[in-house]
């Protein structure tokens, strides 16, 4: 995928990364998350950093609609105010009397929906590393737009990377890597400059 490749993410700092499809962004991001075995190097993570990563699909518990938005924090202490307002931000107030519903939400949920239930865990979860890949895509731009608000505003130390194609994307982020990697090759990332 990349080799000779170092990366380095700054606190509070958000990248946008962006390539072809197939160039290897979502196993760049396996590879961060320490789920990709094949191939070696180091990734490093400050000690005692709380990391999550969304992604396209969003794995969601069955259970209550309470535990859906905790997870993956099972020992979270998140009370059911915040809980609601992080729905709220993420455009879901409708489910807010819904908490202890249990059931299977996957089948309930619309993937926009699913999507927006994922953004309310980041807000809850409050993460010092934030990974999205394409966590926004099945979202209208205007509901993008709300929820990426909602990040900025409310997680403003946390260092967000993004996976993303559309280009009302870059004003939610500081920095834009593109992943060039042509079929068999050796990928690299290289800084956007426009």
């Amino acid at each position: 995928l990349l080799a000779d490749t170092t990366l380095a993410f700054a606190r509070g700092q958000s990248t946008l990364i962006s390539g072809t499809s197939g160039s290897g962004k979502s196993t760049l991001f396996r590879a961060l998350a320490g789920i990709w075995p094949f191939g070696d190097g180091h990734v490093h993570v400050p000690a005692g950093s709380r990391v999550l990563f969304l992604p396209q699909k969003p794995y969601i518990p069955i259970g209550t609609l309470r535990d859906a938005v905790k997870y993956p924090d099972e020992h979270s202490a998140a009370s059911d105010g915040e809980i609601v307002d992080a729905l709220t931000a993420a455009r879901l107030g409708h489910l807010a009397g819904r908490l202890d519903e249990d059931t299977h939400w996957t089948n309930i949920l619309s993937g926009g929906e699913q999507q927006r239930l994922a953004i309310a865990r980041a807000l809850v979860f409050k993460p010092d590393w934030l990974f999205l890949d394409e966590a926004t895509a099945s979202l209208y731009e205007s509901a993008e737009e709300a929820v990426y608000g909602a990040l900025k505003q409310r997680l403003p130390g946390t260092t967000m990377v993004s996976i993303g194609h559309r280009p009302s994307l870059r004003k939610w982020h500081d920095r834009r890597l593109e992943l060039q990697r042509a079929p068999g090759e050796v990928g690299r990332l290289v800084e956007a400059t426009a």
